[in-house]
């Protein structure tokens, strides 16, 4: 869970960029947040998450020195992607309109220099995660984005005529804020003898995290080795398929500077909603159905009072997510102008804005469905049936490669949506069956959680017709007088349809009063 730290931290930077937003064209932000922030993930994902992985792995007997040699190897690997890379961003693709997106060539430069500046910190990093020194990493990246976030405001203001310069300062400037953040941690914390975590790191002082060379062992570990080189092969493929819709952008030309801008900023607004409310949902109750349910054991062979409480959960989460998902929907598709108005002004509320967040509402619920059919899933999978599900998804996620490119083919930067609407459908079908199966042979259905009461439909369909009504006579040219009448209407049709729930969905209600309360006692005895 989010402390109140990273809350506030998430706000002052939401508040910022929108801040400024309103200082930039759509070409800027699509160049930005698209095309350099891609080059930059590429160059450190291809440079470090192999060896991440595989150092995060060793045992607490292994030789650190070898860690840190094969680790320091990030940073000549770094410059190796980033000189690649950098030459395929300037030779091979497209060069934006230098009156338009001035010092494109600069950019590229300082965002592949600012990747190889945060490998520098990649030993401090991995020695922090090793003595899980968690509020040390939420420190140092909160405070970066928001030094990053101030300058770039800073800097947009003072010097807009700058261009890409200011983003490409900012990113360098955040790199070096995160690497120094961790250095003067480890620095002060070796420097203090009387410390009590100093006494349980594997290191006495900053040189012993350098790279040494001795002739009595060998410069690296060679099981680290190979087993990096092994990551390193499923981490290509998985980078390509967590940024495929960027890279689809990028390579294939699929849409204009502008509309990449405007479709990747609605992408990281819509999906605030599902990373800070559906997915710590998500990891709490798959811990809760992995402790109640014998993984791979069949149903009829489980506690017959566990098969009873882990299917009145799932049905309550089931009923949760789909509430919370069609009150997104229902409420966000008369609300989206607004919304981007508000954020961003009329770069993001006039154009494709709109109907990208509109189409983002209906993802929402489907993302709010497959959160809660998945953590079952996976926790109630043998090894083998987890095996062959990732698979799939392998299959799926390659194929939302393909679909992505053809429907935006059709319909634009919707396409995008649409295409992750369909394989989001295809995985909640999955889960779906497999939660049918698992309970066949039980009395329970908690998949009656997907079924909701004529009253409760029919307020969302009434609310849904008087917020459209309203956002056609009082949204968004007719100043905030009038948008704040919408935005009552829309207070009032959200109270009915809350209403309604409380009234019809009663045990629903009981199960969320239940939980709260149990979040509540585990806070005070802590």
């Amino acid at each position: 869970m989010q402390t109140g730290a990273e809350v506030l931290f998430r706000l002052i930077t939401f508040v910022l960029n929108a801040f400024i937003l309103r200082f930039l064209s759509k070409e800027i932000v699509g160049i930005v947040n698209v095309r350099l922030t891609l080059l930059y993930s590429t160059t450190v994902f291809l440079a470090r998450e192999a060896f991440r992985r595989a150092c995060l792995s060793g045992g607490a007997q292994r030789d650190w020195n070898q860690t840190f040699n094969l680790l320091w190897l990030t940073v000549p690997l770094g410059m190796f992607w980033s000189l690649l890379l950098g030459w395929v961003w300037l030779q091979l693709l497209e060069v934006p309109d230098p009156n338009a997106v001035p010092h494109y060539g600069s950019g590229v430069v300082l965002f592949g220099l600012s990747a190889v500046v945060e490998l520098l910190g990649e030993p401090f990093w991995v020695l922090a995660q090793a003595q899980m020194f968690v509020k040390l990493k939420v420190i140092a990246e909160s405070l970066s984005v928001i030094f990053k976030s101030v300058l770039t405001a800073f800097l947009v203001l003072w010097s807009p005529h700058w261009g890409l310069y200011i983003f490409s300062l900012a990113q360098l400037f955040y790199t070096a804020v995160l690497v120094l953040c961790y250095v003067i941690y480890f620095t002060k914390l070796l420097g203090s003898s009387e410390s009590t975590k100093q006494q349980t790191l594997p290191v006495s002082r900053m040189t012993d995290m350098l790279p040494s060379i001795t002739r009595s062992r060998a410069f690296v570990n060679w099981k680290e080795a190979k087993l990096t080189w092994s990551f390193f092969k499923q981490s290509f493929l998985k980078q390509i398929l967590t940024e495929g819709e960027r890279y689809v952008m990028t390579f294939l030309n699929v849409l204009n500077f502008g509309d990449q801008g405007v479709y990747d900023i609605v992408n990281n607004l819509g999906s605030l909603v599902a990373r800070l409310i559906f997915q710590p949902i998500e990891e709490s109750f798959y811990i809760f159905f992995a402790k109640v349910l014998e993984r791979g054991k069949d149903a009829t062979l489980q506690k017959q009072e566990d098969m009873a409480v882990a299917a009145t959960v799932l049905e309550s989460l089931l009923k949760l997510a789909l509430l919370a998902g069609l009150t997104i929907t229902v409420f966000g598709f008369a609300y989206s102008q607004l919304a981007l108005d508000i954020y961003g002004g009329v770069m993001l509320s006039s154009g494709s804005g709109p109907v990208l967040l509109r189409s983002y509402c209906l993802y929402v619920l489907l993302l709010a469905i497959n959160g809660v059919t998945e953590c079952f899933t996976f926790a109630a999978m043998s090894k083998e049936e987890v095996d062959r599900y990732n698979f799939t998804m392998l299959a799926l996620s390659s194929s939302f490669l393909v679909l992505s490119y053809l429907l935006t083919q059709w319909c634009g930067s919707v396409g995008f949506i649409l295409a992750n609407c369909f394989n989001m459908g295809i995985r909640i079908t999955q889960s779906l069956c497999f939660i049918h199966r698992y309970y066949r042979k039980s009395p329970h259905r908690p998949l009656a959680g997907l079924c909701l009461s004529p009253a409760l439909l029919g307020a969302f369909a009434l609310s849904g017709g008087i917020t459209g009504i309203s956002e056609v006579l009082l949204c968004c040219e007719q100043g905030w007088p009038a948008r704040l009448a919408h935005i009552a209407v829309g207070a009032l049709c959200l109270g009915m349809t809350v209403g309604t729930a409380f009234l019809t969905e009663t045990r629903l209600i009981h199960f969320v009063r239940t939980q709260l309360g149990v979040s509540r006692l585990a806070d005070k005895t802590l």
